[in-house]
């Protein structure tokens, strides 16, 4: 490993986000968890707030990795699969920003939270014309058909045990498709640290906070960091090693 890497990284893949800019995975789990604890609670960021910079820090990712020019459906339509916590509030907002960049975006969203931040965020989409989808389709061809590119905003880095309906099924479908994916933080199914063989296989994840033990194990083209709001100190204590964001940028591409 080069001397930047973590020493808790294992991974011979010199695709590791730990190698190419010195950025480290998260190790564990809980430690994610308790990033995120801390930015609520000791620095006093509320969530929609750091849902709005992830949710931009998606949409500007795809934007360049696949810009409207690239699609081969006459409209860049995006399918964006939104799960029940704040992984589908990040793609509820990564579809609104979409939709602002010149993008088609619909959603599905079928287990919607009885929250007031959801039902904003619900609402915002609606009114900017996003459409919803009501039934996933369970022909991975008609996805193929219909959108250039799939979003999965289904489950994030807290996610733990067996997928129940109805996204077993979805993500069933998902694999099938051969439109490029876009996982956000994790692709959906797979352990935090471990990841899958079998399981989703995105052409894009965009890391948020910091790349996670498992995007060890991503083999897609893209790999991004987003969500630039991690203060220096915080960086500090979890030996974070994060890359430098260009200028402005609140993207940074990995691989």
């Amino acid at each position: 490993p080069r001397a930047s890497c973590s020493p808790l990284c294992q991974s011979p893949s010199p695709r590791c986000p730990c190698r190419p800019h010195g950025a480290r995975a998260v190790p564990r789990q809980a430690e994610a968890q308790a990033i995120d604890r801390e930015l609520f609670s000791d620095y006093k960021f509320s969530v929609d707030q750091l849902m709005e910079l992830a949710g931009l820090s998606c949409a500007t990712a795809i934007a360049k990795a696949y810009p409207p020019s690239s699609f081969t459906t006459s409209q860049p339509t995006v399918l964006i699969v939104c799960g029940p916590g704040n992984n589908g509030g990040d793609g509820l907002v990564c579809a609104r920003h979409l939709k602002m960049f010149g993008y088609e975006p619909t959603v599905h969203y079928p287990k919607r939270p009885n929250k007031p931040l959801f039902e904003g965020l619900t609402t915002q989409c609606q009114k900017m014309g996003i459409s919803f989808l009501p039934e996933f389709p369970t022909e991975a061809a008609l996805i193929d058909e219909l959108y250039g590119l799939v979003v999965d905003a289904i489950f994030g880095f807290s996610f733990k045990g067996a997928v129940r309906e109805p996204f077993g099924s979805i993500l069933d479908t998902l694999k099938r498709v051969t439109v490029p994916i876009a996982s956000i933080d994790i692709p959906s199914g797979w352990d935090v640290e471990k990841g899958s063989a079998d399981g989703l296989q995105p052409d894009t994840l965009i890391s948020l906070t910091a790349p996670k033990k498992a995007a060890a194990r991503f083999r897609g083209r893209y790999h991004f960091l987003g969500g630039r709001f991690v203060p220096a100190a915080l960086q500090e204590k979890y030996a974070l090693n994060l890359p430098p964001y260009p200028a402005t940028d609140c993207v940074q591409q990995l691989a």
